[in-house]
């Protein structure tokens, strides 16, 4: 009897005996129909991971009722001392500064007393064109500007922050806008 052997595209052999009339018969069969619907091999893929905060319709980020970002990059682009703001603190390169700026118009100009995480933070100091990293901005936090703001929480891998500005860092900070540093 003869015996044919047929590799499928994803790689299986088939092993087919009969007599010759019937092996002709199934290899047309299998021409035929492979020239018809060919299958390219598929890959099974795995669902992506999403990384992206949830985003309300206005544009800013939600994590759990937080502040309106960009509601403190306007605030801080329309103060009153904009210009003072931009070349005492924006255009040096002090990270402490540029971090605790956006905490400072947070509480004097909008009110809020819920504070903002090194995560919000971020994204603040990008906007206004002076980025900060998280992992810098988290840092700083905890360390340089730690007498100059209160967190809600002790620091712990994994759980956000909320910083607020003390008295202390409003004092700095009102010292920086008017440029009254020994710089």
């Amino acid at each position: 009897m003869p015996k044919s052997t047929i590799q499928l595209p994803d790689g299986t052999l088939i092993t087919i005996e009969g007599s010759v009339d019937e092996l002709r018969g199934l290899l047309d069969h299998y021409a035929q129909r492979a020239t018809q619907h060919p299958t390219p091999p598929t890959v099974a893929k795995r669902p992506r991971a999403k990384h992206e905060p949830s985003r309300t319709p206005s544009g800013s980020t939600s994590s759990s009722g937080g502040p309106d970002l960009s509601a403190i990059v306007n605030a801080i682009k329309s103060h009153e001392q904009a210009e003072l703001i931009e070349s005492n603190i924006l255009d040096r390169t002090s990270q402490v500064d540029r971090i605790l700026l956006p905490l400072y118009v947070l509480e004097t100009s909008l009110g809020d007393t819920k504070g903002l995480t090194s995560g919000e933070l971020s994204r603040i100091t990008k906007e206004l064109g002076v980025p900060v990293s998280i992992a810098n901005a988290s840092t700083t936090l905890s360390r340089t500007a730690a007498r100059y703001v209160h967190g809600d929480r002790v620091r712990q891998r994994g759980q956000a922050v909320r910083y607020r500005i003390s008295r202390r860092g409003k004092k700095y900070v009102e010292v920086l806008i008017a440029g009254e540093t020994d710089e």
